[in-house]
């Protein structure tokens, strides 16, 4: 009987098909077989047009042999802490599955040029797709970096993860932070290491060497061009997923990235930067009963009482603009948003726009919506306004002090002057 990793040849009523069965990916029915081809491509099969399958080479279990990476003491030591996502997964390319790739000897297989930059230890801590990945589990990584950094001969963390909800991690990661003695380098990948495109590769030589700098803040380094010229390093708090697929897919916003990255180890830095603290302090207390909602024509106002009855202590609304939401008529936010913070509730108005600043006088729709007691959260990012109020709900519950500190720049989220050129590159 025909085995996973098997050489087949599949006869059908109209050819023939010549390739290695693959294991039955669980979205597909029972009813179907299907095979890797020389191409490299996939391909299902009917079982009903199916009239034999013969094996033509058996597939033999890979007993891997890992080498030892030797240490170099003139290098640095960078700890590379795998979470789940693309990043951390290597190709079997006898069934053409993945797998996860946990190991220091596993990276420097997939990297040797790693070698060249630090030594490298490693250790899997989740194992998650990004859109899995929940404020439990940034608890846990959050203490995971903070073990880390506290070794001695560690001299930065580096911190693999899924791209859909990087930029929500490393954000809360910024503000769990408060002092940092090294860097914490969030990376990823868009594209899977056995696509002759991937991003993989590059990403990861750049994250380590982003690593080894006297850089003081959490980051996030991913391709800066469709090419594989150099990756942007990017502050936590200022950085997004822009595109489902292209390699250069994440961006600052309002914000310029901090340096360039090269592969062949050359930084060019951009901007200021914070430096580094003398110790490391790690603030793990966050609200988790936070929420981020997207505002939109004909919306339901009785959509927040859902969040009222939950018990929710703060809510981030996505507002139009300026941070404009409906103010006039039935559909009206007012009266639903003015009875949430006399329930004591925090109310945050971000911009669906990305680009450009909220700014509660301009509109006279805006004064109503500053009038009841809404927090304007300047030019933060929407995902950025909604880790820092779990942060900052996780201090108080008093809605002067949330205001204040929602309106303070903490870790660079804030900018209170923005370049045309920022919008522009």
């Amino acid at each position: 009987m025909a085995k996973a990793g098997d050489l087949v040849e599949i006869v059908t009523k109209d050819k023939k098909y010549r390739g290695i069965l693959m294991p039955k990916p669980e979205i597909l029915k029972s009813n179907s077989i299907v095979i890797k081809l020389d191409s490299g491509y996939n391909v299902g099969i009917d079982k009903k047009k199916i009239k034999k399958i013969k094996v033509i080479k058996k597939a033999k279990p890979k007993k891997e042999k890992k080498k030892k990476i030797k240490q170099n003491k003139k290098l640095p030591t960078v700890s590379i802490l795998s979470t789940g996502g693309t990043i951390s997964s290597k190709v079997d390319y006898t069934t053409g599955g993945t797998y996860a790739s946990l190991t220091a000897e596993d990276f420097v297989e997939l990297e040797p040029k790693l070698l060249k930059f630090a030594n490298i230890r490693a250790k899997r801590i989740l194992q998650l797709m990004s859109e899995d990945v929940n404020p439990d589990d940034w608890i846990k990584i959050a203490k995971e970096i903070y073990r880390e950094l506290n070794k001695k001969d560690v001299t930065g963390v580096v911190v693999t993860h899924g791209t859909d909800t990087l930029h929500y991690t490393a954000s809360i990661l910024s503000f769990m932070f408060p002092k940092l003695s090294k860097p914490i380098v969030l990376v990823g990948a868009q594209r899977s290491t056995d696509r002759g495109s991937s991003d993989t590769f590059m990403n990861l030589i750049c994250s380590v060497i982003s690593a080894t700098q006297n850089i003081g803040e959490v980051l996030v380094c991913m391709h800066a061009t469709p090419n594989d010229d150099f990756c942007y390093l990017h502050r936590a708090t200022k950085v997004r997923k822009m595109h489902t697929s292209r390699r250069d897919a994440f961006r600052s916003i309002n914000q310029f990235p901090i340096a360039k990255v090269f592969p062949d180890g050359r930084i060019e830095i951009l901007v200021d930067y914070k430096k580094p603290d003398e110790k490391t302090e790690l603030d793990v207390k966050i609200d988790k009963k936070v929420a981020l909602v997207y505002v939109y024509p004909g919306m339901d106002p009785k959509i927040l009482d859902y969040y009222a009855k939950k018990k929710y202590h703060g809510i981030v609304l996505m507002g139009t603009g300026l941070g404009h939401v409906p103010t006039n008529g039935k559909l009206s936010l007012i009266p639903k948003i003015k009875s949430m913070i006399k329930k004591g509730i925090a109310v945050c108005i971000t911009s669906q726009c990305l680009y450009g600043r909220t700014h509660e006088f301009v509109y006279s729709n805006l004064r109503k919506l500053e009038s009841v007691g809404a927090i304007f959260c300047e030019d933060m990012l929407p995902e950025t306004a909604y880790t820092k109020l779990m942060f900052v709900l996780g201090k108080t519950r008093k809605l002067e002090k949330v205001k204040e500190l929602m309106q303070k720049n903490l870790r660079g989220e804030i900018n209170k002057t923005l370049s045309v050129k920022m919008f522009m590159n």
